[in-house]
């Protein structure tokens, strides 16, 4: 009988407007984090990092390789937001298009897929809670030395640079992700 009482009351909040899916709390949170660190955080991030240090690697400019793998990163998950995979492809040059099919799957490969069920054991079994509980009670050495590491990388120096020339872009600040409602220690 909870289930309609907590319905009714999901409704007359409003949460019901965009509409609801039905889930256990196991589900939310192991996709959540799964998410997190496959696709969404760890696995966009590192995408993005190597496709940039490839082309510092190979000789193009940082600003240059700063826009085609990270700046230009919003409208290509814009395009997906709204329409899908298949909105994306339809909306980029025939070109991008065809190297999305013959490329996209040489970088991320089937290997790829493996580690991250890999990932999804350690989220499933509890040993990436017991990590992050573990590193979490000692003061979190593990996580700020990662966070240094990540703030230290040269896209980010090349990033705050190009931020700061953008208009459009809320970067005017010294620390551009250090100041207001996000900040922390």
């Amino acid at each position: 009988n909870a289930w309609p009482l907590t319905l009714s009351y999901a409704k007359a909040m409003g949460g019901l407007r965009a509409g609801a899916i039905l889930t256990t709390f196991t589900e939310e949170t192991e996709t959540d984090l799964f998410g997190e660190q496959s696709v969404l955080c760890g696995g966009a991030s590192q995408l993005v990092m190597y496709g940039y240090e490839t082309l510092i690697e190979a000789g193009y400019q940082p600003e240059v390789a700063y826009f085609e793998c990270l700046h230009e990163l919003k409208l290509i998950v814009d395009l997906m937001y709204e329409g899908g995979i298949a909105k994306q492809r339809w909306s980029v040059s025939d070109t991008a298009e065809y190297g999305d099919y013959v490329s996209g799957p040489r970088v991320i490969d089937p290997r790829v897929k493996e580690n991250m069920k890999a990932v999804l054991a350690d989220v499933q079994s509890g040993a990436f809670a017991a990590r992050f509980i573990q590193d979490q009670d000692s003061g979190a050495p593990e996580f700020k030395a990662l966070r240094a590491k990540g703030e230290q990388h040269p896209i980010e120096q090349v990033g705050r640079q190009m931020r700061s020339m953008m208009s459009w872009v809320k970067a005017n600040q010294k620390e551009d992700y250090k100041e207001g409602t996000a900040s922390r220690e």
